[in-house]
């Protein structure tokens, strides 16, 4: 009953915060209007476009707060003084009279290359500079030889200035929107969130059946979602909150993200929902009445931790009764070895309420972590960093200078140039007095990363004509009351507010919907309002034309095709993480435990470049093409985050061991041998199986195979079912006996290893802590394994759904490459 209540708070909160948005909105469009229709006649002159005065009050105030909207105005005015004296340069060299459709996109193309080009300037500057460039342009074709070289474009940045004016006056009334309010509430309910879930994970922990607990475990996983929002809000607003408070950024140096704190929260709770979805049966058989009691007595001292988050606090101190410290220090460091392989989960459990409790530990240095043999090869390696530093600092410097920008850059500054140029040339030949809108419509919506592109296109023109339509409408009813036709506008401002945060629509559909109707209700003296709106549903679509043609000139592979690669790389970037686990490092070439996290967060990039792939490819038409295996690619998409998690557990547990081992010295390490062994097994096993898997998913068509082993004279024995220097084993992922039987000798051994800690004097608080680590690193081995077997599963189903009339089985499949492509 309280999660439904703070539910609907949370509901009605957004709701407020985004009709508060919409009215600012509203009333910046408002100031815009009556400044361009109604003000003195010297005042309505100066900004002659208030068409773009519209632009770029949506741009910049947008669900903006006063900070983003201080941010913005210093984008539209750094905008500004780039194109101003381009501009007036090349008026002054070609001369207005001499400005035809040909040259205006010529130099539309020119000018959009160089602003597009320097990755240092903002996104929604160069979206301002680009309209800028398109009015200037189309404008002095318009207007020909009556165009003022030096006063038209101080008329283009007079109408920016005004929306930008508009959107500083609108966030100011009646009080600003803070970022850092914004910030500060989404932390609370972070927070707030974070100990809803522990409450509910330690609730399922102690359940006495397997139906309290999995509804606990239910109710829980419901608030990772809420969370997920939260933190994304949080990073939205950082930049604004910078802008509100400076001093933050220049006074305190070592200022630490907001969203990095909470994040050390959901790591430790992840953790435990992984621990609680593997326990066999409820209730846990390890947990007796005294464990229960400590729980609590935990969960109350985490209480206070996240009380602390709640007043946007650092979670450096926690104070708590010297009874619960008693508590932790009798019960949790006195927890055995344990040798059931059923009651690995919950002690990973308790692995994870400590971590909870003391914060995610440090990464150690490596100096610490290795051995003086190693020294050598650190110094040996230190060349090649150095000329890593060196490469980065050319790399800068080169960019500073604009000497040598990145491919990236360079590709997106062509992709605008073009676009503008062809859209310019093409809305001129369609109508030369409405030919602004062919590039307008685009220069507001190119974005640095790849979008789907399609879907954008698709939701702009359908927000053109949706806008267009409701003004031609309005236009209708009020053509007799001509002065009041601007009040309809906002109504339709508020509703396209709320569209941008729609899933059809988004940002680009609801701008271009408001952006319609502004330009006929929000105007005088274009003409004939119903006439207009097609004329400019025309150009809008010559210009999305033009987008998609480019776009994809540019990136021609689908994005279901990016997906299936970045499949592939991200098993690549799994099996490097799975090699690098290592409880020490001893010998010369070895990785370092620490190297671990650096493998964790590499795979972490490409898991999320992943999910950016699947969400643009679900929403991609289909064409001829087969349709995408959306759910297929979810489910290994969510085991590979469960992997990566899961290698973060084990970079902190390799990581103290290394410390630990280093405190023993060389007699405690030969004593480990047994567990390296069997990590060894397990690296081999899951190693092994990603390598097929990626090799599998690079396969274009199994169609292939056969012809190919055709030409390389492969024989195959279809008796025996074996190929030619076949080396590869019956099952390319571990089976449930396998992984019982691993897990169980690395319980063993790691029982054998906190026993002969017992012969150290004075080390039993580092007796239970191993203990505690052992057993957790048990966990993790065992998790990765039975992830690897899920997503072995999926790409089965992958490669069945892309060869619907074949037989599948990756053992065979990989035989035959192996025959096929010997290595």
């Amino acid at each position: 009953m309280a999660a439904i209540t703070r539910a609907d708070s949370t509901t009605k909160a957004l709701w407020r915060r985004r009709l508060g948005s919409a009215l600012r909105t509203a009333l910046a469009c408002t100031i815009v209007g009556f400044t361009t229709l109604y003000s003195p006649e010297h005042l309505r002159h100066m900004p002659a476009f208030p068409a773009f005065s519209y632009v770029t009050t949506i741009l910049i105030l947008s669900d903006a707060t006063l900070g983003d909207t201080l941010r913005g105005c210093w984008h539209a005015l750094y905008a500004t003084i780039q194109i101003m004296i381009p501009s007036i340069l090349c008026l002054w060299l070609v001369g207005p009279d001499r400005f035809t459709a040909d040259v205006a996109a010529v130099v539309v193309t020119l000018m959009s290359f160089v602003v597009a080009l320097p990755e240092s300037t903002a996104l929604m500057a160069k979206r301002i500079a680009f309209g800028q460039i398109v009015i200037v342009c189309v404008g002095t074709v318009v207007h020909g030889a009556k165009t003022g070289i030096v006063m038209h474009p101080i008329h283009v940045a007079s109408s920016t200035a005004l929306g930008a004016l508009a959107s500083v006056v609108a966030m100011l009334l009646p009080y600003p929107r803070l970022a850092y309010h914004e910030v500060k509430k989404s932390s609370k309910l972070y927070a707030e969130n974070a100990s809803e879930m522990l409450n509910h994970f330690v609730k399922a922990f102690c359940a006495q059946d397997n139906t309290a607990a999995l509804d606990s475990i239910s109710e829980a996983k419901s608030l990772f979602k809420a969370g997920a929002k939260q933190l994304l809000s949080i990073k939205d607003k950082q930049e604004g909150m910078l802008w509100e408070r400076p001093q933050i950024r220049f006074l305190k140096p070592n200022y630490k993200d907001p969203r990095e704190k909470l994040q050390e929260l959901e790591i430790p709770i992840r953790g435990m929902e992984l621990a609680l979805t593997s326990c066999p049966s409820f209730p846990v058989g390890m947990i007796d009445e005294d464990l229960r009691d400590v729980l609590q007595s935990l969960k109350a001292e985490i209480g206070l931790k996240l009380e602390q988050a709640k007043c946007y606090a650092s979670f450096d101190a926690t104070t708590a009764p010297e009874t619960e410290k008693k508590y932790k220090d009798k019960s949790l460091w006195s927890l055995k070895a344990i040798s059931s392989t059923e009651d690995v989960p919950a002690s990973f459990f308790f692995y994870c309420i400590e971590l909870l409790l003391d914060g995610l530990p440090v990464a150690p240095n490596a100096k610490f972590v290795v051995n003086e043999t190693r020294e050598t090869h650190t110094e040996g390696s230190s060349d090649s960093q150095n000329q890593n530093k060196f490469k980065c600092k050319l790399k800068w410097m080169s960019s500073s200078l604009f000497l040598l920008p990145s491919l990236e850059s360079l590709v997106f500054a062509l992709k605008c140039s073009l676009s503008l140029g062809l859209a310019v040339i093409l809305g001129l030949m369609y109508n030369k007095e409405n030919g602004y809108w062919s590039g307008l419509t685009i220069a507001i919506s190119f974005a640095t990363n790849r979008q789907a592109t399609f879907k954008v296109a698709n939701a702009r023109a359908q927000g053109t004509a949706m806008g267009s339509v409701y003004g031609v409408i309005c236009s209708f009813l009020l053509q007799k009351s001509v002065n009041f036709r601007f009040l309809p506008l906002l109504p339709w401002i508020i509703f396209s507010s709320f569209l941008r945060h729609s899933r059809m629509y988004e940002e680009a559909g609801a701008i271009s919907a408001v952006i319609g109707a502004l330009l006929i209700l929000g105007r005088k003296n274009y003409g004939t309002p119903s006439e207009f709106a097609i004329a400019r549903i025309t150009e809008a679509s010559l210009g999305l034309i033009c987008f998609i043609i480019v776009e994809i000139l540019f990136q021609p592979a689908r994005a279901a095709t990016l997906a299936k690669a970045q499949l592939a790389q991200s098993l690549q970037a799994l099996q490097d993480g799975i090699k690098d686990i290592v409880l020490f490092a001893d010998q010369k070439g070895k990785p370092t435990p620490t190297a671990l996290r650096d493998k964790q967060k590499r795979l972490k990039s490409h898991i999320n470049e992943l999910d950016k792939f699947i969400a643009e490819a679900e929403m991609e038409p289909n064409f001829w093409f087969l349709p995408f295996h959306g759910s297929c690619y979810e489910k290994i998409l969510a085991s590979l985050s469960r992997m990566a998690d899961l290698l973060l557990f084990v970079a902190y547990k390799t990581e103290f061991l290394s410390q630990l081992s280093e405190r023993f010295g060389v007699s405690w390490k030969q004593i480990q041998e047994p567990i390296n062994d069997d990590l060894e097994l397990f690296k081999e096993k899951v190693g092994h199986s990603l390598k097929c898997f990626e090799e599998v998913i690079l396969i274009k068509s199994l169609a292939v195979l056969a012809p190919e082993r055709q030409n390389r004279n492969i024989s195959h024995d279809v008796e025996s079912g074996r190929l030619p220097n076949e080396d590869v084993p019956r099952t390319l992922s571990p089976d449930e006996e396998e992984i019982e039987e691993i897990l169980s000798s690395f319980l063993q051994h790691s029982k054998e290893v906190a026993n002969s800690i017992n012969g150290y004097n004075g080390e039993e608080k580092h007796l239970s802590q191993t203990v505690l680590v052992l057993n957790g690193l048990g966990f993790c081995i065992s998790s990765l394994m039975k992830e690897t077997t899920k997503i072995e599963k999926e790409i089965k189903e992958l490669i069945k759904w892309e060869n619907p009339t074949r037989n599948i089985n990756l053992y065979e499949i990989s035989c035959k490459l192996n025959a096929t492509y010997p290595k």
